[in-house]
């Protein structure tokens, strides 16, 4: 019999498909058409067919894989509307992980919106209508006294976790169970990038309730209908699950998504220690900024030290960035909710004081903020849509020949600009990057970042992760930037991202080594470690039965 599927990753995913099929003299054909790391479809071969029982179970013809992709993409185009494509795509996910993941690697630019953002917002916003596969570990507040049983019953090998509750997913808040959604999408761009074997990641949501009075009230609500614990309790829940995650899978790397900001940090800097992880809302999109940064400074001729910077939102994402872009600029501002955070402002929190400014004037309002300041970067990472106003970029654009201009909340609906307006207004001059995608402008997405430190750590055996391993990634990434060769984008196509997932995987690799957080390799066998942890999506052939 074929192995029992305990996570939808499965102990035996683990293992070579040529071992497993060459060993097994009694299996059930069902259940290997049906697990969706070993399913081959209409692939399997008359060879595979006669050994495994599946004559019959089959169409006669034997499929190439380049057939095969033909007709989902055909299949795919048929879909009408993003939703409906990310269900399809979802689907075939489930029923056969190598073909979905090179039909998304072929199309790539078309896809990868469609199996994050922005799609995965609405998917998060609709879970509990949407779902349909068991995919992934729910961990539920209730079940606490459980949580050793649940967590010993997972697959023997995990390489990377990303867990969330739900809080603040995205610009959209507190979703509850829709935020699974995120843990799935993140990890799809896991292999996808980063080569990490599916079988060897685990998306994890740990259902503490929800303040979203919608989703208490709705009767096809799919989590715990309870309000959220807080204070003492929730710690001790995050700290159980911490420690029975640790026991099972004690080289894991763990990552923190989307929890909301009396959360987010303070969890980094409790557990960062103990359990190598790290919260991609605050270094991975800090990173991915900074790259972004420096490819802008570097093609106006600029230096980064010189640089006038205004972050409007002081949540756990603005905060990253203040903190990775202080290593370069002293001349950040940060406009909050209450206003520009300053030495008097009362509501100011511990981290947000860091970064606190002298301010006479009563009016903090970023408006003002942008005349006085006359930033040369402006940052949105507010959630707060079309909140950079035509009157505040028309009086950044008066001071600064190239305004580098980022609106980054996400979805699209939540952005503080549309670019086309932001071109208009500074009648094109703008160096702008986006959190979600819009035609014809860069996006900065984590993606350019969390894969390759990712793929690096679990190829070093770092047992840290340091901020230094995102500065390097996003030092790499800039290197990479087309804007730098010619008057092109801030970021490299999605199509190139695999290759230079390597390049920041071996750099950051290297990076842990000299901090001493990892075995010492030659620069070879560094190289050689990345390559042996990537994993391609083909199928097995004949020869290798």
């Amino acid at each position: 019999m074929v192995p029992k599927d305990t996570a939808k990753g499965i102990d035996y995913a683990t293992t070579k498909h040529t071992e497993l099929m060459a060993k097994r003299q009694k299996y059930c054909p069902d259940q290997l058409l049906n697990d969706p790391l070993l399913n081959k479809g209409s692939a399997f071969t008359q060879k595979e067919r006669d050994a495994f029982g599946l004559n019959g179970l089959l169409p006669y013809h034997v499929s190439t894989m380049e057939e095969q992709l033909r007709r989902r993409y055909a299949n795919f185009s048929a879909q009408k509307g993003a939703v409906a494509k990310y269900t399809f795509l979802s689907a075939l996910q489930n029923r056969n992980e190598v073909l979905f993941y090179r039909l998304v690697q072929e199309h790539i630019e078309e896809m990868l919106p469609l199996v994050y953002t922005p799609t995965v917002g609405e998917v998060s916003t609709h879970f509990s209508v949407l779902y349909k596969e068991h995919r992934g570990v729910y961990i539920s507040y209730p079940h606490k006294d459980k949580m050793k049983e649940i967590i010993r019953s997972l697959k023997k090998e995990v390489q990377v976790i990303v867990v969330t509750d739900g809080e603040r997913i995205l610009g959209l808040g507190d979703l509850g169970v829709g935020g699974m959604a995120i843990p799935l999408g993140k990890l799809i761009l896991y292999t996808l990038f980063g080569g990490i074997h599916p079988g060897k990641t685990l998306p994890v949501f740990l259902d503490v309730g929800t303040n979203n009075e919608t989703l208490l009230n709705d009767p096809l609500y799919m989590g715990w209908r309870h309000k959220r614990i807080q204070g003492k309790e929730y710690e001790l829940f995050v700290n159980q699950f911490i420690k029975e995650i640790k026991k099972k899978y004690p080289r894991v790397l763990l990552q923190w998504e989307d929890f909301a900001k009396p959360h987010a940090k303070p969890l980094l800097e409790k557990y960062r220690g103990k359990i190598c992880s790290f919260n991609d809302d605050i270094q991975g999109t800090a990173a991915v900024v900074l790259s972004a940064i420096l490819t802008g400074v570097k093609a106006k001729n600029e230096t980064f030290e010189e640089q006038r910077i205004v972050i409007f939102g002081g949540g756990g994402a603005g905060l990253g960035i203040a903190h990775y872009i202080a290593a370069y600029s002293k001349h950040i501002y940060i406009v909050d909710r209450h206003g520009l955070i300053t030495t008097k402002l009362k509501e100011a929190d511990k981290e947000q004081k860091k970064f606190a400014q002298k301010w006479n004037d009563k009016d903090t309002s970023l408006f003002n903020v942008i005349a006085q300041v006359k930033p040369h970067i402006l940052i949105g990472v507010s959630g707060q849509a079309n909140s950079f106003s035509k009157e505040m970029i028309q009086e950044m654009a008066k001071h600064v020949e190239r305004p580098i201009i980022f609106p980054l909340s996400n979805p699209n609906s939540c952005c503080e600009a549309v670019p086309a307006d932001l071109m208009e207004w500074t009648k094109g001059k703008a160096i702008i990057a986006t959190g979600s995608p819009f035609e014809g402008i860069s996006q900065c997405n984590n993606v350019y970042i969390f894969p390759g430190v990712g793929l690096g750590v679990i190829a070093s055996g770092a047992t840290v992760v340091t901020d230094s391993l995102f500065y390097k990634a996003a030092e790499v990434l800039s290197e990479y930037a087309p804007m730098l060769r010619t008057n092109g984008a801030l970021f490299p196509h999605f199509k190139q991202l695999r290759a230079i997932c390597k390049h920041i995987a071996v750099a950051v690799a290297q990076t842990a080594q000299a901090e001493g957080n990892a075995k010492k390799m030659t620069p070879e066998e560094t190289m050689q470690a990345v390559e042996n942890a990537m994993w391609e999506p083909k199928y097995i052939t004949n020869a290798e039965l």
